[in-house]
């Protein structure tokens, strides 16, 4: 992992066309803004593992709906 130290406003890029932007500090919060392009979705962290956890449900049930059909 690489750790940066950022203050209010500043910014960092990746890959030339993220832009990942300090808005605010508040205690122990930092509010941050990200600009990406359109087809690069953007999640938080508990979101992305829940979609990923939905994924393998719906693909297990497939795969087992596909079973079934065979006999």
């Amino acid at each position: 992992m690489l750790a940066l130290t950022r203050k209010k406003g500043e910014s960092l890029v990746i890959n030339n066309d993220i832009e990942i932007t300090v808005l605010e500090i508040r205690g122990d919060q930092v509010k941050i803004g990200i600009s990406a392009p359109k087809d690069v979705p953007v999640y938080r962290k508990e979101v992305y593992l829940q979609i990923q956890e939905e994924t393998r449900e719906a693909m297990n049930l497939e795969g087992l709906d596909a079973l079934k059909d065979l006999f």
